[in-house]
């Protein structure tokens, strides 16, 4: 089976160019599954139903989210009503939203899952280390033929350290929040895919998604300022992870990365 990711989706850029590649991958790679993490995708910081209706509606399968999870009121009060958005499943018990999901496939069962890391992140996440490894197990319990997770950190190393954790139990375990792609790409000794981060969808010529020009005014000065969206040309970046179906262990990694000039 064939899984797509794609890191980040950056505003409405994000959204738009997020739109394309969908249509231009399903085409080309024919995936199983296609799964976005979404957490910056209104208006650069979490999500809204609306906004989540318009990127399945592009044809992303299953939506992960962040630490901006809960910055847009409107998903908070309607956390628990689509089951194909995903908030960090290491939160603290009795947290609204769904932290995983076993989505049936032609290919069969595909569990994915959402972490969120701790060092150098918000407070009040759970160990992911621990709390992601029983759902891993959970989930292949439930018949899961393939496991997916999005792991949603800053540290490098921890984002290692998971990968090495749920190596021969994931099939994948792709890195988000950086908004920056890594040349680290691989399969770990136990079958796991394994990449750092997997980048963003959004501004080409931005600074991680945001425009530079009030990015760098803002950085220069040391004042306080806005960081709007970054506009055009945009770039999509992303994963293609093959797995073999009957072990649900990675038999391909492949990085993706799309970009264009103008909006139309």
């Amino acid at each position: 089976m064939k899984l797509i990711f794609t890191g980040d989706v950056v505003g409405s850029t994000g959204r738009k160019a997020l739109k394309r590649a969908v249509a231009q991958w399903r085409q080309k790679y024919e995936p199983t599954l296609v799964i976005a993490n979404a957490e910056n995708a209104a208006g650069g910081r979490g999500i809204t139903p609306a906004v989540a209706h318009q990127l399945l509606g592009y044809g992303v399968d299953v939506i992960t989210l962040g630490d901006h999870a809960w910055d847009q009121p409107e998903y908070v009060a309607h956390a628990n009503d689509e089951r194909r958005i995903l908030r960090p499943h290491n939160l603290q018990e009795g947290t609204p939203g769904h932290g995983s999901i076993l989505v049936d496939t032609a290919a069969g069962k595909v569990g994915v899952v959402s972490l969120l890391g701790r060092s150098m992140m918000r407070p009040g996440a759970l160990n992911p280390f621990t709390v992601g490894y029983d759902e891993i197990v959970r989930l292949s319990n439930q018949g899961a033929c393939a496991i997916f997770v999005d792991f949603h950190a800053e540290s490098t190393g921890e984002k290692v350290a998971l990968g090495r954790r749920f190596d021969g139990i994931a099939g994948a375990v792709i890195g988000t929040h950086t908004h920056v792609q890594t040349a680290d790409a691989c399969i770990l000794p136990g079958g796991t895919a394994y990449m750092t981060d997997a980048g963003m969808c959004g501004s080409r010529d931005g600074i991680i998604g945001r425009d530079a020009t009030a990015v760098l005014e803002g950085m220069v000065s040391g004042l306080p300022c806005k960081f709007p969206i970054g506009g055009w040309p945009a770039k999509v970046d992303g994963v293609l992870v093959v797995l073999d179906e009957k072990t649900g262990r990675a038999t391909e990694i492949c990085p993706l990365r799309e970009e264009w000039e103008k909006e139309s």
